[in-house]
């Protein structure tokens, strides 16, 4: 088939497509979107709907399948989720106008929007309580910079970021999309983070042209006004902006002025410590499990992303903290203001979002409606704040007063529950709009108003017959009788009532005012649409004409919500505020792990509290802790990590006391997996991630080291250990927690003064261990390993042969090397124990089936005597 012979619609969706290749295109065709050829294929599988056929294109079948446009955000989702990128071309034009230029005119369609995992709005498709992030890395001579951007809150963060930070960065922010510059080697970093990668032409990240897109963006004629960046800072800020630009196909989201995060700023944390202390996601990778399900008490969904960002960045800031525990402190003691701030911010909606919707004019009347609800809140919790409030709640409120103009307008315009969209009208409310009003009255009410324009027609022709009626030819007329149809013709009433037709008995008229009426009732509901959207428009101009103070005042709600949150955790959970200095105290009274002490009260199980005293002012502070499996150490090192990070993150504390002196560093080297994709054994992973530990760690770095050296084998792995040990505490020189089975490792206690030996006690009652959880100075004087296999159930036997084993091993080694080597030799260590021979089956005797029938209590002395001579007979005896 020729290419003359392609169908207008065809070529006008091959054009389409061949401009947005590597999307599914999304191709409006009345109420669906239609996807045709290999898109059609892919989305039918992804979406698990119908593939069918229509039409042939160069004589084969054109494969095709559809979705409905009201339900299409559903689908948008889920091809979202499986990694794919939607364009989504719409009609630009009414099929009636395409009508008037041919037959053969095609309705003219344009893609609107490009959608990408990181450039998504629609509630229906984010998650309310996170933040959904696009990122882009950037190098300019050799300086390399993040920045990132939520453009359904419209957050702008850039930091400087050489190459080599930029996959603890990607594992802080979790962000869904990151853009790279053609060429530049980094796709494995970006696919490890778990986000969606995108490349973009190099000019895209041209300096000199992003600051030009930066200036347009904020109105500036130069960047100096925003701060200082470097070319790679201004290099990444400027490739977001142009590819938000290519994706929203110009419609730029409403973006705050960036802010610049410093080096250093915040706690550092990598992606193995992330990812073992389940920070944000639990281990099966979703919310259940984490500390941030644990402690999340927040009420708004800006609150909660406030909270995820606080745990996923402790600060390092000591005034910041100070600040933040001070304000916590005011709310905790007064318990009646916290009850009342939060019953109120329950109210409140999420403004951040609604105001980058109406940005991007994507919004609807909710979300007029959300801004609306979410000031006259912020008025009222305004209200409740008292005057002495210190600075970080006082700030906040500050910024939710001054809106009573917008809010006020926004009361008077919209109905208190305006429909989802504006295309649907009813959102305007009765008395904003006088012709508003008329309109929907001759919309709603046609027959009434035509009625009283019946008796006013009668009062003035004195007529009591005379009727208003109305058919398909004529549409609305007046009828009266011939009899009184001459009276009508003549003055004065001819003035006002033109004849239109005469039938038998009746005559016909019209006036202008009728057919104006008449006009108006026909267009009444299209006109009423009409004009909701133009007030739709002007309301919408008027709200981001306070985007600046509305989103001040969104930022405050959300901070009284996690402070309130903060609050009401501490206040139901007891507990402790830390004391948080420049020393390199870390001294914890009564920890608790908060996940695991949660998951134990569902069991009415309590939790050991413990405390943790790591010293040493000018010397590093390490202590080796031993003890079997299943008796808590891992949970030991885990709290105090954690106590650490919400201590920096201005929360209170699981513990009775807390003393932290400011922690740069986290590192956690907890729990053994592997990475098969990347051929890594569990040993080989648990060595690049101590590796990275012993590189990178400083003297205010806290460390937690659980189980090194246990992949490989014994005396390897006791090597491996010592000299890591060594190493934190001579050349790092910091505080660590580090839990060992090798209990040769005790030793380093005397010849190391930053070291200190502590252990999870347990006791065995009758062979049995039981565990106590509780943690003390001292070393382990075995690991009880054999009796954790026990309870592990183990068969008998192989228990058994354990300790058979595990006591021959022990006695030659106080007897000495070659005596250990001997019983080695002697021993069968792979030698499994036979099974126990099957016990022979013992059937009952004549006399012991005979005695299981008697009943010696019911035996007279003759029946007794009879029964001896009979069981006699039966023994043959």
């Amino acid at each position: 088939m020729s290419d003359e012979t392609v169908t207008p619609m065809m070529a006008q969706y091959l054009e389409i497509k061949a401009q947005n290749q590597g999307a599914i295109l999304f191709y409006r065709m009345g109420d669906f979107y239609e996807m045709f050829f290999d898109d059609a294929r892919l989305a039918a599988e992804a979406l698990d709907i119908a593939l069918t056929k229509r039409g042939t294109h160069l004589g084969e079948p054109i494969a095709m399948c559809g979705v409905p446009v009201h339900a299409a955000e559903g689908y948008l989702l889920a091809l979202i989720r499986k990694g794919f990128r939607v364009a989504i071309a719409e009609q630009m034009e009414d099929p009636a106008e395409a009508k008037k230029r041919g037959s053969k005119s095609v309705v003219q369609r344009a893609v609107v929007r490009l959608v990408t995992p990181g450039t998504l709005t629609e509630d229906s498709l984010l998650e309310a309580r996170r933040h959904n992030y696009l990122a882009a890395f950037a190098e300019v001579r050799d300086e390399g910079a993040l920045a990132w951007c939520d453009i359904s809150t419209g957050e702008l963060r850039v930091m400087p970021c050489p190459v080599v930070r930029l996959p603890p960065e990607l594992a802080r922010l979790a962000p869904r999309e990151v853009l790279l510059a053609e060429g530049s080697g980094l796709a494995a970093l970006v696919e490890e983070a778990g986000a969606a990668l995108t490349t973009l032409a190099r000019a895209s990240f041209d300096s000199t042209g992003a600051e030009k897109r930066l200036c347009a963006l904020f109105h500036l004629a130069t960047l100096e006004g925003l701060g200082t960046f470097t070319r790679a800072e201004v290099a990444a800020m400027g490739a977001l902006i142009d590819y938000l630009d290519l994706t929203q196909r110009g419609k730029l989201p409403l973006l705050r002025p960036p802010v610049r995060e410093a080096v250093g700023g915040a706690m550092q944390i990598d992606a193995a410590t992330r990812r073992n202390l389940e920070i944000t996601q639990g281990l099966s990778g979703g919310r259940e499990g984490s500390l941030l399900a644990a402690v999340d008490r927040t009420v708004t969904a800006p609150g909660a992303r406030l909270l995820e960002r606080r745990l996923s960045s402790p600060s390092c800031d000591l005034a910041l903290i100070r600040a933040r525990l001070e304000a916590l402190r005011f709310v905790l003691e007064q318990g009646s203001l916290r009850t009342d701030l939060r019953e109120a911010l329950r109210r409140v909606p999420d403004m951040d979002r609604a105001l980058s919707r109406l940005a991007l004019d994507r919004a609807g009347p909710r979300d007029m409606a959300a801004i609306r609800t979410g000031l006259t809140q912020a008025g009222a919790i305004a209200a409740l704040m008292p005057g002495d409030a210190p600075p970080v709640l006082a700030d906040a409120g500050a910024a939710l007063t001054g809106h009573d103009a917008l809010t006020g307008l926004l009361d008077r315009a919209l109905v208190a529950e305006p429909p989802l969209l504006a295309r649907d009208g009813g959102f305007i409310a009765p008395g904003f709009d006088a012709e508003l009003d008329e309109t929907r009255r001759l919309r709603d009410e046609g027959r009434a108003v035509i009625a009283g324009m019946q008796a006013d027609f009668i009062t003035q022709t004195g007529i009591q017959s005379l009727k208003i009626k109305h058919n398909n030819v004529l549409g609305y007329f007046i009828e009266t009788t011939a009899t009184h149809a001459e009276r009508m013709k003549a003055p004065p009433l001819s003035e006002t009532f033109i004849h239109r037709q005469t039938t038998a008995g009746q005559v016909r008229f019209t006036t202008l005012r009728l057919s104006e009426l008449e006009t108006r009732i026909l267009n009444a509901g299209n006109h009423a649409l009409e004009i909701e959207k133009r007030h739709f428009v002007a309301l919408r101009r008027a709200v981001l004409d306070q985007a600046g103070p509305v989103g001040a005042a969104a930022r405050g709600l959300a901070e009284i919500d996690l402070c309130a949150a903060l609050a009401d955790l501490a206040a139901s959970e007891d507990w402790a505020e830390p004391r948080i200095d420049l020393s390199r105290a870390f001294h914890v009274t009564g920890g608790r792990h908060p996940v695991v002490e949660r998951a134990l009260r569902r069991t009415g199980t309590p939790f050991v509290a413990n405390d943790c005293a790591l010293t040493g002012a000018d010397t590093p502070a390490i202590w080796l802790l031993t003890g079997p499996n299943m008796a808590g150490k891992s949970t030991f090192l885990r709290q105090n990590a954690l106590i650490a990070l919400l201590a920096q993150a201005g929360s209170y504390v699981p513990a009775t006391s807390a003393h932290i002196g400011l922690v740069s560093q986290l590192f956690s080297r907890v729990g053994a997996s592997d990475d098969l994709a990347r051929g890594r054994s569990t040993f080989m992973v648990e060595m690049v991630e101590t590796a990275a530990i012993l590189n990178q760690a400083d003297d205010r770095a806290l460390v937690i080291l659980d189980e090194i050296g246990r992949g490989t084998a014994t005396y390897d792995g006791l090597s491996i250990a010592w000299a890591t040990l060594e190493h934190l505490h001579d050349v790092n020189r910091c505080r660590a927690l580090f839990a060992t089975h090798y209990h040769e490792m005790t030793a380093l206690a005397g010849k190391l003064p930053g070291v200190e030996n502590a252990t999870v006690t347990v006791r065995e009652w009758d062979g049995e261990v039981i565990f106590l959880h509780e943690v003390k100075k001292g070393a382990a004087d075995r690991s009880y390993g054999v009796q954790v296999a026990r309870l592990a159930g183990l068969p008998a036997a192989v228990i058994e042969r354990a300790k058979t084993v595990l006591e021959a091993l022990e006695s030659g080694e106080r007897q000495g090397g070659a005596r250990q080597k001997a019983l080695i030799d002697d021993l069968p260590l792979f030698r499994a124990a036979p099974p126990p021979a099957p016990r022979p089956v013992i059937r009952e005797s004549a006399v012991e089936e005979r005695l299981k029938h008697v009943l010696p209590d019911d035996l007279t002395p003759i029946e007794a005597l009879k029964l001896v001579y009979e069981l006699k007979g039966l023994s043959g005896a």
